[in-house]
């Protein structure tokens, strides 16, 4: 009897302590389209983001995370792999044929009894097919049956949080899911002035414009069109997050809110400056995340996300299928109870960019590879002679048309030294240092002055050592690698040479007026 008593005891014991040890969490990821470090969270006074502020406050804000690579489908494959996209073949590039040897988290999930869906846009664009040629589900299925009138021409009619709710309710209680909340906002088009119109919003809301744009209305007011889906994107959010808590998940539901890269504006999205590879990140994981609330200042890259959804769900990386990652799980962080600078390791992020949209002679890409560390980034243009954004005689198809893009190009065809044009679209030198503290704008190149020249190699070495080890071919002067990828829309294949022809193609993601009458070099 005493001895039935004890093991009795023992299990009530070892039960007791369990409760206090998270089990395998479900897992909410949230990722918008082209939304930049804008948020109420972030002190942002003219995006107004209840529910991102809200998973801030009760679990993590991050202040410095990066995409190692600011466009789309290259940005999304890394945080789908947890490589760097100069890791991953093919799929460092924009509209690519994704590698079949490189799996996802999503699919590695899937693949070991989790319940994995997503709505909208999960990895993309291009062309992913598995071993039968059958297109993959990288993000699950998908979930976009639901539909609700859309606030602009510029908003997608998908009712996300809808679509979310479907979702849960095809999961069964005994098997964790994970669901990809891709929103389409703020991709654009937009509704010029539906931030004022319909949002609330006035040009004076904004502070401050980046100093790379000019400081009018047409700007001002397309950066609060901007603003507005963003708030879309956080409204259907705050839906989801009150259906968890209606359905009593929220507790142990691991959620990710972010964003691909930066806004879709010239000198962000596309490039590789700070406002192009600075993304928002707040997590929330009440049942796992000691002493919610706290704010991180480590430098974390969107190839630690991987590691920690395996890592939480319990997954040997390497036997669920994972190719090796430089990645580091972010469960650290998670677990300690500190503010501020966490772990020494975490004191830089790689950047860097191949092939984006397509636009120059042979549809080669602008190669870039660059350091964020101690407030300081340092990027090394491997082809500065060619066009950052695309040839201008294509239309400079690597920025998305835009009020501020067609303003900046024509102040630029009436005033050839245009400062702005220069800062977006100019070619730029081989190398660029600039000091985030004192120029967050990234406007005064400090690797143009020679008193520099051993900082650019301390950071240089320190970033090619790594780049090195990572097996990236531009280190073996293998870069042409990446330029001779096919490009997954047969339509644009050799864009530049056929429209140079006389060729009429059509380039929706711009304006007619993009195009210069002539080249510019």
């Amino acid at each position: 009897m005493i001895l039935q008593t004890i093991l009795i005891l023992n299990c009530l014991s070892v039960a007791a302590q369990e409760t206090n040890i998270p089990s395998r969490p479900n897992i909410l990821f949230a990722i918008a389209d082209d939304w930049g470090v804008h948020a109420g969270a972030y002190g942002t006074p003219w995006v107004k983001t209840p529910n991102f502020d809200r998973v801030a406050k009760q679990g993590i804000l991050f202040r410095n995370a990066f995409t190692p690579n600011a466009k789309c489908a290259p940005s999304r494959a890394c945080i789908l792999t947890g490589r760097n996209s100069w890791q991953l073949k093919e799929a460092a590039n924009h509209l690519c044929y994704f590698p079949k040897e490189f799996k996802g988290w999503g699919e590695a999930l899937s693949e070991n009894q989790w319940q994995v869906g997503h709505t909208a846009k999960g990895w993309g664009p291009g062309v992913a097919l598995d071993d039968k040629n059958k297109p993959r589900q990288m993000t699950g299925k998908p979930f976009n049956d639901h539909k609700s009138p859309p606030l602009t021409n510029g908003i997608s009619n998908n009712d996300y949080a809808a679509n979310f709710k479907d979702f849960l309710s095809t999961t069964s209680k005994e098997k964790p899911w994970a669901f990809w909340y891709g929103g389409l906002e703020p991709h654009r088009g937009y509704e010029f002035g539906s931030g004022v119109a319909k949002g609330g919003k006035k040009l004076s809301d904004i502070p401050k414009v980046p100093g790379y744009w000019p400081d009018n209305d047409t700007v001002r007011n397309d950066m609060l069109d901007y603003a507005f889906e963003v708030e879309h994107f956080d409204k259907h959010l705050g839906r989801m997050l009150d259906e968890l808590e209606k359905q009593g998940l929220l507790h142990n539901t691991l959620i990710v809110v972010t964003s691909d890269h930066g806004m879709p504006f010239p000198r962000c999205k596309g490039s590789a400056y700070i406002d192009s590879n600075h993304v928002p990140l707040a997590i929330m994981w009440k049942k796992g995340i000691t002493n919610p609330g706290r704010v991180v200042d480590d430098y974390v890259s969107f190839i630690d996300l991987a590691p920690t959804f395996l890592g939480v769900a319990n997954l040997d990386w390497k036997k669920a299928g994972m190719g090796p990652t430089p990645g580091l799980s972010l469960q650290d962080l998670f677990a300690s109870a500190k503010s501020g600078s966490i772990n020494p390791v975490r004191d830089h992020v790689l950047i860097g960019m191949e092939r984006h949209d397509i636009g120059r002679p042979g549809d080669v890409g602008y190669p870039i590879r660059g350091i964020i560390k101690s407030n300081l980034i340092y990027l090394h243009n491997f082809e500065p002679s060619r066009w950052p954004a695309c040839n201008p005689e294509t239309g400079y198809l690597n920025v998305d048309s835009s009020p501020t893009k067609s303003l900046i190009l024509e102040d630029h065809r009436s005033n050839p030294t245009d400062k702005f044009w220069n800062w977006c679209f100019a070619k730029r030198p081989g190398a660029e240092l600039y000091n985030l503290e004192k120029d967050p704008d990234c406007l005064n190149n400090l690797a143009l002055n020679p008193a520099n020249a051993e900082l650019c190699d301390s950071l240089k070495n320190q970033m090619f050592a790594k780049l090195k080890a990572e097996g990236d071919p531009r280190m073996e002067g293998k870069g042409n690698l990446f330029d001779e990828y096919l490009h997954s829309n047969k339509a644009h294949v050799n864009f530049y040479d056929r429209y140079m022809k006389g060729e009429k193609l059509k380039a929706g993601w711009v304006n007619p007026s993009d195009f210069e009458k002539k080249p510019l070099d």
